[in-house]
């Protein structure tokens, strides 16, 4: 019995008694009238214990079932270690429905710590959201041990949704590459359309670090961007580079909540291949966005349609001049150009090769196909090629050149020796002496006249 409890009794048995009157009892206990007069009636037919509720002592009828608990139990005990909200999310995915507070309970009943330490809240300025779905995508890869402990790293390279945090494409690569970004990109143009902003870092693959500029360049008077720069710019996608991982915090954010989540449930499903995690991430996806995805401040989406040729354009570009025998080099490999209209040769001529996702590589000129060569048999991974370097001059100031170190001087004369006097005295020619004769000479001359 509490204190309250044990206040109400004494006023009740001191009213019963006729110690004290009914209105006194009220000030007392804060009760209406009618609510201690009933509080009376069960002092007389039940004694003390009529003054506690009657379901004190019942098990709740909104009580965890033991189907419950034993579900709950199992995953917490397992090989796999869960947290509790994604405990309670697997469990609503079967039917059973629990609160993360229920989880925890039964967590700490059995004696196992948490999955992850809280940390301590830090202030942080909040970026809003975009107001439509398309307007700005985030994207980014993460290395982790995806497939298990004892599993190769491997990096999976993600897109969300800046305007519902929703998951949009996921990619799974051995190493975070321009391969990678460009079958995410065209991933997310098939499946949703073109975005109008990409947000990311600024990986060499994604954006240009160096400080150099070649002669063209320098007559354009920007530096051409990277392979997957020049994707994005003939899509009319701008990119964003962040400068620290803070200003894209809301994929690191997912990424945690994935290196949690996801790992767990593709050791759930025995998963320790590529190629049945790449299966399994649709319906982890579609899972995931209908559970914690949230909706847009605009009904209207910003996608735009996709292009025309988006093989095409996915590819990386290397300008090159054609050859007197007709022919275009990349990577040691040459590719023969047929004739023209009328036999027409274009030799001498500034074309454009284009590497295509597949591995199948196209000659440009003007936006034309001029020849084509097949894709190579086997995997194929797009890679930027390293062909023969470009003269670059170097935005750094130049290095200012190494003087040789001046000759020591003489020690100078000590005063009193022979030749510290022969060094004082300036000899015959000296300029002072020519300059105080010519000075005398006018001031006698002034004097006369």
């Amino acid at each position: 019995m509490g204190v309250r409890e044990a206040v109400r009794l004494a006023a009740v048995r001191e009213a019963v008694a006729g110690r004290i009157s009914i209105r006194e009892g009220l000030q007392r206990t804060g009760l209406s009238r009618s609510q201690f007069l009933r509080y009376k009636r069960r002092y007389r037919r039940q004694g003390p214990a009529g003054l506690l509720h009657g379901n004190r002592g019942r098990p709740s009828t909104r009580r965890t079932t033991e189907t419950a608990r034993q579900r709950i139990i199992a995953l917490l005990e397992g090989a796999v270690v869960l947290n509790d909200c994604h405990v309670r999310d697997l469990l609503a995915d079967d039917g059973l429905v629990v609160s993360a507070d229920t989880v925890r309970r039964v967590r700490q009943q059995l004696g196992r710590p948490p999955k992850q330490r809280r940390r301590p809240r830090r202030y942080r300025l909040r970026r809003e959201r975009e107001a439509q779905r398309g307007a700005m995508l985030l994207i980014d890869g993460s290395p982790f041990r995806w497939l298990g402990p004892n599993q190769p790293m491997c990096t999976l390279v993600g897109a969300v949704d800046d305007a519902t945090g929703e998951i949009l494409a996921l990619v799974l690569r051995p190493a975070e590459d321009l391969h990678g970004y460009t079958l995410l990109l065209r991933d997310l143009i098939t499946q949703h359309g073109v975005p109008w902003t990409l947000y990311g870092d600024r990986a060499a693959m994604l954006v240009r670090n160096d400080p150099y500029w070649t002669v063209e360049e320098e007559l354009e008077g920007r530096q051409r961007p990277s392979h997957f720069g020049l994707m994005l710019e003939e899509l009319g996608i701008r990119y964003i580079a962040a400068l620290s991982p803070q200003a894209k915090g809301r994929i690191e954010r997912l990424w945690r909540t994935l290196q949690d989540r996801l790992a767990a449930e593709l050791a759930l499903q025995g998963c320790i291949t590529p190629e049945q995690a790449i299966a399994f991430l649709p319906r982890f996806m579609l899972r995931f966005n209908r559970r914690l995805a949230q909706p847009a401040r605009e009904p209207r989406s910003a996608w735009r349609t996709a292009p025309r040729g988006l093989d095409r354009i996915l590819a990386c570009r290397y300008p090159r001049v054609v050859a007197l025998d007709n022919t275009v080099s990349l990577a040691g490999e040459h590719i023969a150009i047929p004739p023209g209209p009328g036999g027409r040769s274009y030799a001498r001529c500034r074309v454009e090769v284009r590497e295509q996702l597949d591995g199948r590589c196209l000659v440009l000129d003007h936006g034309r196909v001029l020849a084509e060569r097949s894709a190579p048999k086997g995997h194929f991974v797009l890679t930027p090629r390293v062909g023969v370097r470009p003269r670059y001059r170097s935005l750094e100031p130049p290095v200012p050149p190494v003087r040789p170190a001046p000759t020591p001087r003489a020690p100078r004369p000590v005063q009193g020796s022979p030749a510290y006097n022969a060094s004082i005295k300036p000899a015959a020619n000296h300029p002072w002496r020519r300059w105080n004769t010519r000075v005398a000479r006018k001031e006698v001359s002034v004097g006369v006249s």
